[in-house]
């Protein structure tokens, strides 16, 4: 779609802009919402971007041993930018346990500090859903719906902008806190929760998805896996609360 924008001899890569622009729009929520919640910001924000280091640093060695023939032939290119050369699912796990560490090292509360992050959350998937849109990555599976959008050699499903919708809707509603108890981590699981939902039904829309043995896309299952799990701790966290 409009991956680069050319200023003079450089190419600025958009989607890249995208993702700095949500991540920069979500450290400011995040500290807005710590404070609300009296936490420490600035220990919320370091647990924050150390455990986002950590994560890429992690996603990237990840994919190098994934791909490890092609870095034996050109081993600096594990330094490159590109950031479609990470490994997302394990990347996301191991920053996630340096932040539980980081934080339970401060001493922070956990299910509090996770609902400062939640409003960060829902507007860095805003701007995940626009990358998309940009780079062209996570299209959509051919179809011949009047809404079609010409891409990659085919009319598809413009899945980045069903993604990007959903993900403006959730931010909405994170935005609302319908659940109300606020520092028990119940806003943060419905940010997870309802991603997860809206993955599950869009991955029907893509034409890149991961498919596993017996026709299982990889990130449906994944994705209620995670809705199942949160679920389960909707109910413990909830009757906590009360």
């Amino acid at each position: 779609m409009f991956p680069y924008l050319q200023i003079g001899p450089f190419l600025l890569q958009l989607s890249g802009l995208a993702l700095l622009a949500g991540l920069w729009f979500g450290i400011i929520l995040i500290e807005k919402e710590s404070l609300k919640l009296n936490l420490d910001s600035t220990r919320v924000i370091k647990s924050f971007f150390y455990g986002l280091i950590f994560g890429i640093v992690a996603a990237r060695i990840s994919f190098v041993f994934q791909y490890s023939k092609v870095y034996l032939v050109d081993p600096l290119s594990a330094l490159s930018l590109n950031i479609n050369t990470l490994s997302p699912n394990f990347g996301l796990l191991a920053g996630l346990s340096f932040f539980f560490l980081y934080a339970f090292r401060k001493q922070l509360p956990i299910r509090t500090t996770l609902d400062s992050l939640a409003p960060g959350l829902a507007i860095f998937m805003v701007a995940l859903g626009i990358a998309h849109i940009l780079s062209g990555n996570a299209y959509g599976g051919p179809t011949r719906l009047p809404w079609a959008i010409y891409l990659w050699s085919d009319y598809r499903h413009p899945s980045q902008i069903y993604e990007t919708v959903a993900a403006l809707g959730i931010l909405l509603v994170t935005l609302r806190k319908p659940l109300g108890n606020p520092g028990a981590g119940l806003n943060f699981l419905l940010v997870v929760a309802l991603s997860a939902a809206a993955r599950i039904f869009l991955e029907a829309f893509r034409g890149d998805s991961l498919i596993w043995n017996g026709g299982v896309r990889a990130a449906q299952l994944i994705g209620l896996v995670i809705l199942a799990a949160t679920i389960v701790l909707f109910k413990k966290w909830g009757e906590a609360s009360e």
